[in-house]
């Protein structure tokens, strides 16, 4: 009996066989794999080269890069999280401040064993590149190349990649992981996956909720899990381990709950736009989807706190609502009867289109890689510190300190009698609107340019 190929070739000819044959390869597993692949490393390495740049011209910040460095520096020492950093807005500046007590984050632990091996902070900004570029081959795979390519210049995750180092990067391949489970119907591997997603903040435990109610319907043991697990560990982080850890004795970010639109009119629209930016991307097909209802936690949360940072679309708080938009957004495509006509490039332009206001946009432009004398400047100040130092260094000086001293934030007309030494910006005013004053009592000035200002403590 003949064998399916010669029939075809029989039937149909052999130009098109071949013709379906390369088809398939184009389109295959194999080659869906090989093209997420490409995509995710080509994420990469525009996330690493972006963030480690803005690193080396000193637009990183000790509030929130320095304070992470500090975390894994102390977990590399087997010891817990600690930051001195962090401790500049804390009732006790002169101590170390308990990074247990501020956000639950035990997943950054796995960080210290590369630490050790590589003890740079810029291993920091080079795994959070490889965080979101891993989502971003699960995303890709899901969906496709052109999917996948907008989901990697979506907003939220370059925001994340803009603004420093922080947690939620790990939270991104695991949502991207527990979701593509979701969809292709390995219930209890999706489980396993958002499982972990309680170990990154606290506020997650409420996803994971969401997720585990969803599950119901389809596996009620990995449901039942998911519904047990989430609310349980974020009441322990947030009822227990952070008030146990926090010098206030409480978990700080609650008093932020409840706030209003009454300071100002704005608060709404603010609020609406971040809706309307969440959605647009996916041209508001994610809104057909069960798994939009992922979103709704963590802008719960936002929403209602008094911070008005939380509301906006700035800083680093929608990468995690980014693999769910997405994965929603291929669902929703997955579950229509009827294809929609040029869905995925639609997607495609309009993550471009906003891509040009994003911050990977500014590596394009050629000042970007250039150094101005102020950066040359900078590291001939911190060239100065001797390693095991006690400094105190303003916001974008302390980054480059954690590594090897023991770094503080300069408090701008505060005697400081912490520190030996003290690296400062005279421009930068992050904390407080007065410039860091260059005549400090009790030092010596060994060096002035550009603004910066190297002061050693007098004999």
């Amino acid at each position: 009996m003949p064998s399916t190929l010669p029939r075809l070739v029989a039937s149909r000819g052999p130009a098109r066989v071949l013709r379906a044959l390369r088809t398939d390869l184009r389109s295959g597993p194999g080659a869906r794999r090989a093209y997420a692949a490409l995509v995710a490393l080509l994420a990469f390495t525009a996330y690493a080269a972006y963030a480690l740049r803005m690193h080396a011209s000193f637009r990183t910040t000790g509030y929130d890069l320095g304070i992470f460095g500090q975390a894994i520096r102390s977990y590399a020492r087997l010891a817990l999280p600690a930051s001195e950093i962090r401790a500049a807005t804390a009732l006790a500046p002169d101590t170390p401040f308990p990074l247990l007590g501020d956000h639950f984050h035990p997943v950054l632990a796995v960080l210290a064993p590369l630490y050790r091996l590589a003890p740079h902070v810029e291993l920091l900004l080079l795994a959070q590149a490889a965080l979101a570029a891993w989502s971003v081959y699960v995303i890709t795979r899901a969906g496709g190349r052109r999917i996948g390519v907008a989901y990697a210049l979506s907003w939220g995750v370059q925001k994340l990649i803009g603004f420093d180092f922080h947690e939620v990067a790990f939270a991104l391949p695991l949502l991207a992981l527990s979701l593509a489970a979701y969809r292709e119907g390995r219930w209890r591997a999706c489980a396993a996956w958002a499982a972990g997603l309680v170990l990154v903040k606290e506020d997650l435990g409420a996803t994971v909720l969401v997720l585990g109610l969803l599950l119901l319907r389809h596996d009620r043991r990995a449901g039942t899990a998911l519904c047990v697990l989430g609310p349980a560990a974020a009441a322990l982080a947030v009822l227990v381990v952070l008030p146990h850890f926090n010098p206030s004795g409480d978990y700080t970010y609650l008093a932020n709950m409840g706030g209003t639109d009454t300071a100002a009119p704005s608060g709404l629209d603010t609020k609406t736009t971040t809706l309307l930016c969440l959605l647009l991307p996916t041209l508001f097909l994610a809104l057909r989807s069960p798994l939009i209802l992922l979103v709704l936690p963590t802008l719960a949360w936002r929403f209602t706190s008094s911070n008005v940072m939380y509301w906006d679309t700035d800083h680093h708080y929608s990468a995690v609502l980014m693999p769910i938009v997405f994965l929603a957004l291929i669902d929703s495509l997955d579950r229509r009867s009827q294809p929609i006509p040029h869905a995925h490039t639609a997607v495609l332009a309009v993550a471009a289109l906003l891509a040009t206001a994003l911050p990977l946009a500014e590596a394009v432009r050629p000042a970007f890689w250039r150094d101005p004398p102020r950066t040359w400047a900078a590291r001939q100040a911190l060239a100065l510190v001797p390693d095991d130092a006690r400094v105190a260094a303003t916001n974008r000086l302390a980054p480059h300190l954690t590594d090897r001293t023991t770094v503080y934030l300069h408090a701008p007309g505060r005697p400081d009698a912490r520190v030996d030494w003290m690296v400062l910006d005279a421009l930068d005013t992050t904390f407080s609107v007065d410039r860091p004053n260059p005549s400090q009592p009790g030092f010596q000035q060994v060096y002035e340019a550009e603004g910066y200002v190297v002061l050693r403590r007098a004999p």
